[in-house]
């Protein structure tokens, strides 16, 4: 399927350079994802300010929690562009094995891969907001006593930042970047996925 919106491609103007250099640090080629949001100079800038708080170390959740929780909801979006981003750069590092990566795309939090309940605990709240965006009083009693205020606000808008990276992915027919894994390079050994926990296609 054709990309709606094409990222744009080298050269680039002086100015938009700028942006991407921010947007992409290191001598990293800029991802498809920035060079799309290029379009709007004023929406990337904004953008990045954000973003790199949500993957900075001044967020109140750990590396494995943040993956955690992108994972999950850009794979409950289908959103298989920017999980593919998530799973190849930071699913090693968040220690995250192939079973919760693939039970992360395809399964639950019952699956056997979860034996720590703060996991369990985000992909549930990752859930529940993706379905009825919203979390009921059985959900935060059980999530209120382990993570404090502003690790459950950040949980909330990581979440809701995700589902709008995951809008415009999708939406635009954005293309998976060169080498990220596929939702099918991770399906469940002996099958075909458990139901489509990754949103109509």
């Amino acid at each position: 399927m054709s990309q709606r919106i094409p990222p744009l491609e080298p050269p680039f103007p002086p100015d938009t350079a700028a942006v991407l250099r921010r947007m992409m640090p290191g001598d990293e080629d800029p991802l498809a994802l920035f060079r799309l949001y290029a379009h709007h100079q004023q929406l990337a800038e904004a953008l990045h300010a954000f973003g790199s708080y949500q993957l900075s170390r001044r967020l109140s959740l750990g590396l494995r929690d943040r993956e955690i929780v992108i994972d999950r909801t850009c794979a409950r979006c289908g959103c298989e562009y920017e999980w593919g981003v998530h799973v190849a750069r930071f699913a090693a590092r968040a220690g995250l094995t192939d079973e919760q990566v693939s039970s992360l795309t395809h399964g639950t939090s019952a699956d056997p891969c979860w034996s720590d309940e703060r996991d369990r605990l985000l992909i549930d709240t990752a859930d529940a907001l993706h379905v009825g965006h919203d979390i009921g009083d059985g959900l935060w009693a059980r999530l209120s006593p382990v993570f404090s205020t502003a690790e459950i606000l950040d949980l909330l808008m990581l979440c809701g930042w995700y589902h709008a990276i995951s809008f415009t992915a999708r939406a635009t027919r954005l293309a998976p970047e060169p080498g990220a894994p596929r939702f099918r390079d991770v399906e469940p050994v002996g099958g075909p996925p458990r139901g489509d926990s990754r949103g109509a296609e």
